[in-house]
């Protein structure tokens, strides 16, 4: 996406294919804010100053089963790194769905782990406490060292999500690896986040 308009014209067209607000964020790799701000200068609506915030546009990995398999092995090395520094190894890949799962399942594979797909609950209900599930038709995480795999992390929401149910579960969250990290922190509840590219907006 080379500028804003096209960010609108993109927002505008999936809110017109049935996605909410939640289902676009994601999509776009920005927040729920952004989305809004979009749709609403979409309408000619007044005009509100835009959200700090940095779409990341990963089509031309995602686009290429090679280049997707190069990245989860980037990601694997940074798994390895993280794991051995505190002494700990991975059972369980868990891929977010859904930007998570073709890295994941790439990842599962090279790391001999099983692989356990999220799936979150409803896009707009996170903020209410409402959790997503983890697939019976996959992995299972019960008493299993865990590391969370997804796009990119933009508000930290979905991390919190995923490390809350996999605890609920008596699993044993150990790592969140992205490719971006918009949020710029290295812990969500105690938990290591790594990426491949950290964004840091200097203002």
């Amino acid at each position: 996406m080379k500028d804003i308009e096209d960010l609108i014209q993109k927002a505008v067209e999936l809110q017109s294919n049935g996605l909410v607000t939640g289902q676009i964020a994601e999509e776009l790799n920005v927040s729920r804010e952004t989305v809004t701000w979009l749709l609403t200068r979409s309408k000619k609506e007044e005009i509100t100053p835009a959200p700090k915030d940095i779409s990341v546009d990963w089509n031309s990995i995602g686009k290429s089963a090679k280049r997707l398999h190069n990245i989860s092995l980037a990601l694997c090395d940074i798994v390895l790194e993280t794991l051995e520094k505190i002494n700990a190894e991975v059972d369980v890949v868990v891929g977010v769905a859904a930007n998570g799962i073709p890295l994941a399942s790439m990842m599962a594979y090279e790391l001999g782990a099983d692989l356990a797909i999220y799936h979150r609950k409803g896009q707009e209900t996170v903020s209410t406490g409402h959790k997503g599930t983890i697939s019976r038709n996959f992995g299972s995480v019960a008493g299993k060292n865990c590391v969370i795999v997804d796009d990119v992390i933009t508000t930290g929401s979905t991390s919190m999500e995923v490390i809350e149910q996999l605890r609920e579960m008596d699993a044993k969250p150990k790592l969140v690896v992205v490719l971006v990290d918009k949020k710029g922190v290295d812990t969500i509840y105690n938990v290591p986040i790594k990426s491949l590219v950290r964004v840091v907006r200097l203002d």
